[in-house]
């Protein structure tokens, strides 16, 4: 027998031993999982107001909180079934892919080698952001070209680190990382002047200078954005029916806003003649039961979280953020929402 011809019947033999070894493995159901347990496990940043931080009273408010808060409504009927867990960026991934958590909604850019590399699927974009630089206004500096030779203060492991590195490398500025693992001393080490300036997701730097309160115009965001960072959720890869309820979650909110259903006005459309408004409010068609939900779960969705306008206003707005690239594909944004039919 040729050496050709014993590899490909080696090969062949192995690959059928393996099979049935796969075919045994069990598809993961993160679905059922938080059914049996009653309750959504969802990874969030520790505090970053607007997204995902507790007030005075330790109840969890922000966008990314508000999309667990939908996906826990779709799934069990009662947005308040969610257990949050604060996720450090190092750790976020690891403690996705061990199953630590359910879903890990916490500022994550979608990328491509986080996709292909780490066994995880982006659901879809609950924020579209950009990454910005911040100094103190005392510091006279109004441009990212004028950061020659400067501190940056940055989180490692990140990809606002990558980008920073990218963007003064090309530009030829010279600068020195300051990195550390930890959001709130991250911020300390800027405030106590550690750094000359400050870089992350321009959403999150609003967040940082709003907290300030009075001191807040001490801070000044400075014009360039360096980079796409759309944010959303992310899953487990090959759990895909847990995948389309979080996407459709998250459809639901925008599609409730396309079609001028909020929380408040919600049973007014009970009786609509429209078909499209009739299978959203799931009186007609079976759309939530091939997902592997109630048919009313967009129902849920908005009359326990809202819409996706009712979101942005609540956690957004008061930061001072501008909706624009954010609006509805209909108002000059990005955010378009696949028929739900």
């Amino acid at each position: 027998m040729r050496l050709a011809t014993l590899a490909a019947t080696l090969l062949a033999v192995a690959a059928a031993a393996v099979q049935p070894a796969l075919a045994q493995q069990p598809a993961a159901d993160t679905l059922g999982a938080v059914r049996a347990r009653g309750t959504l496990v969802c990874g969030v940043s520790p505090a970053t107001a607007g997204f995902s931080m507790p007030d005075s009273r330790g109840e969890w408010r922000g966008i990314d909180v508000d999309s667990c808060r939908a996906v826990a409504a779709a799934i069990l009927g009662d947005a308040t079934k969610v257990r949050f867990i604060p996720a450090s960026t190092q750790q976020r991934f690891t403690m996705l892919q061990s199953g630590e958590i359910d879903l890990l909604v916490r500022s994550t850019t979608w990328s491509l080698s986080r996709e292909a590399s780490l066994g995880i699927a982006f659901t879809g974009v609950n924020f579209y952001d950009g990454q910005g630089f911040m100094v103190k206004r005392a510091s006279g500096v109004t441009t990212a070209r004028a950061l020659d030779g400067a501190t940056i203060c940055v989180l490692p492991g990140t990809t606002t680190e990558l980008n920073m590195s990218d963007y003064f490398r090309a530009n030829n500025i010279r600068f020195t990382p300051v990195l550390i693992d930890n959001v709130e001393e991250l911020r300390a080490a800027f405030i106590a002047g550690r750094c000359d300036a400050y870089t992350t997701d321009a959403s999150s730097l609003a967040s940082f200078r709003a907290s300030q309160g009075a001191n807040a115009e001490a801070y000044l965001l400075l014009p360039e954005i360096i980079s796409k960072e759309p944010l959303g959720p992310a899953v487990r890869k090959g759990d895909w029916r847990f995948f389309d309820v979080v996407r459709w979650s998250h459809f639901a909110m925008l599609t409730a806003e396309e079609m001028g259903i909020n929380s408040t006005n919600l049973a007014t459309f009970n009786d609509s003649a429209n078909p499209d408004v009739q299978r959203f409010m799931g009186r007609s068609g079976d759309l939530g039961r091939q997902l592997g939900v109630n048919n009313d779960f967009a129902v849920q969705v908005v009359r326990q979280v809202g819409n996706y306008a009712e979101v942005w206003e609540r956690n957004i707005r008061p930061l001072g953020i501008q909706r624009g690239i954010n609006n509805l594909w209909s108002q000059g944004g990005l955010h378009y929402a696949p028929p739900m039919r």
